[in-house]
């Protein structure tokens, strides 16, 4: 989860279709007067994106009062993951969240379904620098040793909630939010997540096709502008839901720690 750029200036509102200003609307999970958070869905671009199709920021324009901006994107997740994404409906409140995710404020926690099988240990904390990489158009990134000139330090959780022979359900939390971190980390132990072609996940799993990256944003807890701590939750989705029930992975269930 990354801190979306800074806009140079304020962007002119955008002329969404029916179709869009219905889809937005539906992805709402929780509204206050200070905040929007949203369930994004996996093929949406919270920003940035190519091509004629709209992102979530533009489409953010459908809950935009008369003469009035639209509400900013507190952070991102990447096109094909989907989950807790959060928006801000006021500049204090921007102002406040922004500080909050900058001092590491912000809890986050995703499922993933990776390959194969549980990791060893089942549980524990991955903790390896990364750094970015170009080839083209396009950006990756790659461990490294931490004397790097371009290292970025990285961490994250992660504990296994599920697993048979060929696949496991984790629950991951990262204490840093590098680009593609959590994809990258697992890979680097040999738990790419399924439906990641870029770091080398599995298309199928278990006899049955992945339909996309099996990671999914499920909770964020950060401190509200109006004091306190607000946690949302984003329910795992139909077409990660079906995955797990045809591999036979429950998600309810968490395995003991190790130790």
């Amino acid at each position: 989860m990354r801190s979306p750029p800074k806009a140079k200036a304020e962007a002119k509102p955008v002329a969404l279709s029916p179709d869009e200003i219905a889809l937005v609307r539906s992805l709402v999970i929780y509204e206050d007067p200070h905040i929007l958070a949203l369930n994004k869905p996996a093929g949406l671009s919270s920003q940035g994106g190519r091509g004629q199709v709209h992102t979530l920021d533009e489409m953010l324009w459908a809950f935009a009062k008369p003469g009035k901006a639209r509400p900013r994107l507190i952070h991102r997740l990447d096109r094909d993951t989907s989950g807790v994404i959060l928006t801000a409906k006021t500049k204090p409140a921007a102002g406040f969240l922004g500080k909050a995710m900058m001092g590491r404020r912000f809890s986050k926690t995703y499922r993933a379904i990776v390959t194969p099988g549980a990791p060893d240990p089942t549980g524990g904390t991955i903790e390896v620098p990364l750094r970015r990489d170009e080839a083209g158009r396009e950006a990756f990134m790659r461990v490294c040793p931490p004397d790097h000139p371009d290292a970025e330090t990285a961490k994250t959780r992660y504990k296994t909630l599920s697993s048979n022979a060929f696949a496991a359900l984790l629950e991951l939390s990262p204490d840093t939010g590098r680009m593609h971190q959590l994809r990258v980390h697992l890979a680097s132990i040999g738990r790419p997540i399924s439906g990641d072609a870029r770091y080398g996940g599995a298309l199928a799993v278990g006899g049955q096709p992945v339909p996309r990256l099996m990671l999914h944003a499920g909770a964020l807890s950060f401190p509200h502008p109006d004091g306190g701590t607000q946690r949302i939750e984003a329910p795992t989705p139909p077409d990660m839901a079906r995955l797990l029930a045809a591999i036979g992975l429950d998600e309810a269930v968490p395995e003991r720690a190790p130790g």
